[in-house]
């Protein structure tokens, strides 16, 4: 997979080969390549935690932009207790319905082939040298 997506890199024009190179850092996928990869992992999801909280921090403070100059509060609701309710109330049908499903039905989306009895004698066919 790694590899399918920094060969994506390689179509950008003139710089691609070198980015490529640069990412992998060699001329293949070795050690250097999953250390960046794990770190790009790592540290994406806290960075994007706090991008977010401090875009909604500020858009607290400031406000949003109100261009045509019109009274903002007019048709105004609160958040909480409306939308939290409204949310909690869908995910707590999910988790239901997922529950029935995983209780009452638990090989819905199992792959057909699990079921038939396993010969170890015979090599499957789409295996076969």
């Amino acid at each position: 997979a790694a590899t399918v997506i920094t060969n994506l890199l390689t179509a950008i024009p003139y710089l691609g080969t070198t980015l490529t190179t640069w990412l992998w850092g060699g001329f293949s996928i070795n050690d250097p390549t999953l250390t960046r990869f794990f770190a790009l992992h790592f540290i994406l999801p806290f960075l994007i935690i706090s991008l977010s909280s401090i875009h909604i921090i500020l858009l607290h403070n400031e406000g949003s932009n109100n261009p045509l100059g019109t009274n903002p509060d007019i048709d105004k609701i609160p958040f909480h207790p409306y939308h939290s309710y409204k949310d909690m109330l869908m995910i707590i049908i999910m988790l239901v319905m997922l529950s029935i499903i995983m209780s009452f039905m638990p090989n819905l989306f199992n792959d057909p082939e699990n079921f038939s009895k396993a010969n170890p004698m015979v090599t499957p066919q789409h295996i076969k040298p």
